[in-house]
């Protein structure tokens, strides 16, 4: 019995800590992976983004949607950016239909509902509800186990990636805005 009891509290322990170290092995792989640290903060959103390489997707929208200027610019953003596989997972045809031309109003709502007035670093963000939009609606922001989630389904997997004017946080979905 006193064996049993003996598993029971170590697997009710060190499970939580296999899965953190695990997590957090993860994120420093997808870390190292995706950005260079030498120019940190030296760039822009736009030019940041781009220099990731797992951005392609969101970059040719911004370009459809005429949000370049507009992230390129001196004012200070929080973009959470969706990856190209966070494209992907969309059902098939659906960016190829967002990136023509008479969708350009759609695909503005969609790309400024991931994006936050202010320069807003992830401590700040696991301490919040919700965060208004440039699109004008709110993302819910909720954390569970060390893990921020927005909108109760899409991850955080990346946090605290300086520009020149703002921060990028990434995500594993694409967020779509309340109809």
């Amino acid at each position: 019995m006193k064996k049993v009891i003996f598993s029971l509290v170590a697997a009710i322990v060190l499970v939580p800590l296999a899965i953190s170290a695990q997590t957090a092995m993860q994120t420093n792989s997808f870390n190292k992976l995706a950005f260079s640290t030498d120019h940190h903060g030296k760039k822009d959103i736009i030019e940041t983004a781009m220099s990731a390489k797992m951005f392609s997707t969101l970059i040719a929208a911004i370009k459809a949607a005429d949000l370049v200027k507009v992230l390129k610019g001196p004012g200070k953003f929080t973009v959470f950016a969706p990856t190209d596989e966070a494209f992907a997972k969309l059902p098939k045809g659906t960016v190829e239909k967002l990136l023509k031309p008479e969708n350009k109003d759609m695909l503005i709502k969609i790309l400024t509902y991931h994006v936050v007035s202010g320069d807003i670093k992830a401590s700040k963000i696991a301490s919040m509800k919700k965060a208004k939009t440039l699109q004008g609606q709110d993302i819910m922001i909720n954390v569970k186990y060390g893990i921020v989630w927005l909108n109760g389904k899409t991850k955080v997997i990346k946090t605290d990636i300086g520009a020149t004017n703002g921060t990028i946080h990434v995500i594993d979905s694409v967020l779509m805005p309340p109809m």
